[in-house]
């Protein structure tokens, strides 16, 4: 069967982060959708998303095809369900179409006419950005199992201190020496060639994917996910770090959610509690106003390319969009939009020129090309992010 993941309703809801993706791949728990959706299928997958974001994450559609809401996260009453579909069915939850069967044929799809099949399951569902980290908890419980099962972890260094073993798997190559890990409260997941260095304490539910780096003497509270190649230091709470982001020096970060190729100055602090304990609201992208998040605790979402430089401070709830610089003294407002150059004393336009520059040197580092594509993409959110910014 040839599986497709598509957008749905959220994906405006879940910007900055899929200005520059599809919804299949944005990174919760260890796992990003995509990769969840696959290892529970069994077969790779393709995407539809945004035209300008078509040619790189570009949709392979078969004679028989089955169109999966990249929102919803698999777990193996819902897997079964889809693998199950059958022509002219629809599995729905609410007003909500998880997914359905389809033919290349069908040009136009009218539900009125499918079969419905209702699902009454606990499925995770990203609905809104701040999603992310709220259930990163439950999705890190269940990639931890899905990936573990009828696996041995390698060992476990003596010189570490460990809190419940059984919660913890470390992958081949990672290393780890005189840290403390407490699994009680969440499994502990270390990737491939992740490494772990001395003096750090960690709590789960934590996630550390492939080839990233926690360093010495940092202290990180669960639910925390930090993606491939990332690196984290301070101190790190209840946050998810897609890959190759970096938080490597001291400073708080909390409630927070930091796309790729970010990097956070030192000594980079975030508020995720208002003073007066009130609600957060945060920079609602379909609405073009802030609006509300039923959370007392809400930090940071920063978009892909996106950077702040030493002694940075960030209101509770702030929004940056891609490819923005941030620096100076002060609390800088708690929007800021996509491609914007300066901090709490104003902004002005960081030009296309000189932030693929700098994309080009950051990525280049990790030998991966910043690439005509990549540009394109750029480019185009450039464009419509224009009337966000005060020029």
């Amino acid at each position: 069967m040839n599986y497709i993941l598509f957008d749905g309703p959220y994906r405006d809801n879940l910007l900055p982060f899929t200005y520059t993706r599809p919804v299949a791949d944005l990174r919760i728990g260890i796992l990003t959708v995509r990769e969840k959706w696959e290892m529970h299928l069994g077969y790779t997958t393709t995407t539809i998303t945004e035209d300008y974001l078509s040619e790189k994450y570009p949709m392979v559609e078969m004679e028989e095809n089955i169109m999966i809401n990249a929102s919803y996260l698999p777990n193996n009453e819902l897997v079964q369900l889809v693998e199950n579909l059958k022509e002219n069915q629809a599995i729905f939850q609410d007003e909500d179409v998880i997914a359905f069967f389809t033919k290349d044929a069908q040009e136009d799809i009218d539900f009125n006419t499918f079969d419905a099949i209702e699902y009454d399951g606990q499925a995770i569902k990203l609905e809104h950005v701040w999603d992310i980290f709220a259930k990163n908890g439950e999705a890190i419980q269940e990639d931890f199992e899905l990936i573990t099962n009828g696996r041995d972890s390698q060992p476990i260094s003596a010189t570490n201190n460990i809190i419940a073993p059984h919660n913890i798997f470390i992958e081949e190559g990672a290393v780890m020496e005189f840290a403390t890990l407490n699994a009680a409260k969440g499994p502990i997941y270390i990737g491939k060639d992740a490494e772990i260095m001395e003096g750090a304490m960690i709590r789960g539910p934590f996630a550390l994917c492939e080839h990233s780096i926690v360093k010495m003497g940092a202290k990180v509270y669960g639910p925390t996910t930090v993606g491939p190649y990332s690196k984290i230091g301070g101190e790190v709470n209840n946050s998810v770090l897609f890959s190759h982001a970096n938080k490597g020096h001291e400073g708080f970060l909390g409630n927070s959610v930091i796309g790729e190729w970010c990097n956070l100055g030192a000594d980079t602090n975030n508020s995720n509690l208002k003073n007066n304990y009130a609600e957060v609201k945060i920079w609602d992208y379909t609405t073009e106003s802030f609006g509300r998040t039923g959370l007392q605790f809400c930090g940071l979402m920063m978009g892909d390319h996106s950077k702040c430089g030493i002694n940075t401070m960030f209101n509770t709830g702030t929004v940056i969009g891609v490819s923005a610089n941030i620096f100076g003294s002060g609390y800088p407002r708690n929007f800021i939009p996509s491609f914007s150059w300066g901090g709490a004393a104003g902004f002005t336009t960081y030009q296309t020129n000189k932030a693929f520059d700098v994309a080009k040197k950051v990525m280049s580092r990790r030998e991966i090309e910043f690439c005509e594509l990549d540009k394109d993409i750029m480019n185009h959110i450039f464009e419509i992010t224009r009337k966000f910014r005060r020029d």
